[in-house]
């Protein structure tokens, strides 16, 4: 099993109350955990809040499931990068006699791994990484690139904690711009500062620093170094139980990274770059509750007119 982080302190009450009150549903599995309704009814009306706040943008809706053929992970490099966050999908495809075997195994809760085999699909590791095989079938890009709204898709990240905001499985709330390499930085900025003013307006107190992925290794401490030197990646911070504020979205700039990978090209042959903008609505949600209490009948009316309308 990966490293897993218990919780401490406030990540432990609040948690607590998350299950007493049915807003989170135990799993038996941390960071794994059902929604109650309510819980989802603050999800999902912020995920229509930014739909609205990218209305301008005119983005292209594509929706995908939380699946990826495994060649398109293997042609992105994330397992150089982040081979301890990846999830790969293992299946059957034995004899009768082996699953028998199998089956005797887990009923007594032993390891039944020998009996399965890797297959061609993995879990999404961020809801932009089926839009690039999908744009790159369409081969060239139109005159001005393209912009892709991803939806809220579920995403899978393999580090069990036992903080609340530090899901294995969570909805990440995605757009993707795809174009001429000013116009893409010009987006992910413009977002960056959008995205504060946002939580600002539903009363999280939000702020931006520069930050890195979080790399594998020795090289990866390089490579994140080298990030943050050229500033292609920002996060958006609010408190929620943690003692430091937590990550609730991220702005990033690939440049030719996936592009390349993929070979996207303008509609004059030449080098596309991307970006990216995210937004984690459980941990978003889980600020709101947090900031205004588990139950939103007594919100703040400015925020409940933001979410729920005047």
């Amino acid at each position: 099993m990966a490293d897993f982080r218990p919780a401490v302190g406030e990540e432990a009450r609040f948690l607590e109350e998350l299950f007493e009150q049915g807003l989170l549903l135990r799993t038996g599995a941390p960071g794994v955990y059902g929604r109650g309704a309510l819980f989802e009814d603050v999800r999902e009306r912020f995920d229509a809040l930014v739909t609205r706040v990218a209305a301008p943008d005119d983005a292209e809706a594509l929706r995908f499931p939380p699946l990826l053929a495994r060649q398109h992970l293997e042609a992105t490099g994330y397992l150089e990068s982040f081979p301890h966050l990846a999830g790969t999908i293992f299946a059957f495809e034995g004899s009768e006699r082996q699953a028998v075997r199998q089956a005797q195994q887990a009923s007594e809760h032993e390891d039944w791994s020998e009996h399965q085999t890797m297959t061609d699909l993995v879990l999404v590791p961020a809801a932009c990484y089926p839009v690039y095989p999908a744009i790159a079938a369409r081969g060239p890009l139109p005159a001005g690139g393209t912009t892709i709204d991803a939806g809220g898709a579920y995403v899978f990240r393999r580090e069990p904690s036992g903080d609340p905001a530090r899901l294995q499985m969570f909805h990440q709330r995605e757009m993707v711009r795809i174009g001429e390499p000013d116009t893409v930085a010009a987006w992910r900025d413009t977002w960056r500062d959008r995205a504060v003013e946002v939580l600002r307006r539903v009363g999280l107190d939000a702020t931006i620093d520069v930050a890195s992925d979080p790399f594998f290794g020795r090289p990866g401490r390089m490579l994140a170094a080298s990030q943050r030197a050229q500033e292609l990646k920002f996060e958006v911070s609010i408190p929620i139980a943690s003692p430091q504020p937590t990550a609730v979205a991220s702005f990033n700039y690939h440049q030719e990274h996936f592009t390349e990978s993929f070979g996207i090209e303008l509609a004059d042959g030449g080098v596309a770059h991307t970006a990216c903008l995210g937004f984690g609505l459980e941990r978003i949600a889980l600020g709101l509750l947090r900031t205004h209490g588990l139950d939103p009948q007594g919100w703040p009316n400015a925020v409940r007119d933001e979410l729920w309308g005047p």
